[in-house]
């Protein structure tokens, strides 16, 4: 008789602490449609790494108008040209992803800017279907509260820019001594360059795949400087 009188209360139990969870989160994304998040979990695993190094954790928010109109572009250009018309997921990309990674060891991804926000600012890295299920819940709802210019701003500010260096404006400071606002076309498509894989591609001295891809975001935002619904984004 007892056990069966456990059972029902384990349930209210679970269903009472699903429901703050879940109220919890909600109230967490609505606070960061205006607050930055005060850390993240690839932040506080980068901060870890750094332990006992002569290297420092860097990072610094900006609003989106206090960065160049060049590397927002560039973030466009190079991450997600679709960005200003889809609703956070571009699903031609993925299923051009999946037919690819069928026959390829190589895994190529197709995650939108606003995938990317979801998994950096609420989740972890590394690949699995919790995660991915996860990550296109918060897709969705920073979608539908923060709007296409929070997610910009907050993927600039969060992005891992080098080695325990985050944001634009951390790597602004930290490359070419100046604030983000300041960089050129050349300096932005440099450090949106090393984004896949900032330790490896290195932005100063540049390594040589962040050389390449940088010469490709440079041609690639030549070709969106006449989309009107992207430079209404950037500007």
């Amino acid at each position: 008789m007892k056990l069966k009188g456990i059972v029902p209360r384990t349930w209210r139990l679970l269903k009472k602490i699903f429901l703050i969870l879940f109220v919890a989160q909600l109230l967490y994304i609505v606070l960061l449609r205006w607050v930055n998040p005060p850390i993240t979990a690839t932040m506080i695993s980068s901060w870890f790494s750094l332990w006992g190094s002569d290297k420092s954790f860097q990072r610094d928010y900006v609003r989106l108008d206090e960065m160049s109109q060049h590397v927002k572009l560039a973030a466009i250009a190079s991450e997600d040209q679709l960005f200003p018309d889809h609703d956070g997921f571009d699903f031609k990309s993925i299923e051009k992803a999946m037919k690819h990674n069928k026959t390829s060891k190589k895994i190529r991804g197709a995650s939108t800017i606003s995938q990317q926000v979801a998994k950096n600012v609420f989740l972890w890295q590394g690949r699995s279907y919790i995660r991915k299920g996860l990550e296109v819940y918060f897709t969705f709802m920073i979608e539908k509260i923060w709007g296409k210019k929070r997610i910009l701003e907050m993927y600039l500010n969060v992005a891992e820019t080098g080695e325990g260096i985050f944001g634009i404006e951390a790597a602004a400071q930290a490359y070419y001594h100046k604030p983000a606002a300041s960089l050129n076309r050349e300096e932005s498509a440099m450090i949106v360059a090393c984004f896949p894989n900032p330790v490896t591609y290195t932005v100063v001295p540049p390594a040589r795949i962040t050389y390449i891809r940088q010469r490709k975001i440079l041609l690639q935002m030549r070709n969106l400087s006449g989309d009107q619904d992207v430079m209404e984004l950037v500007k």
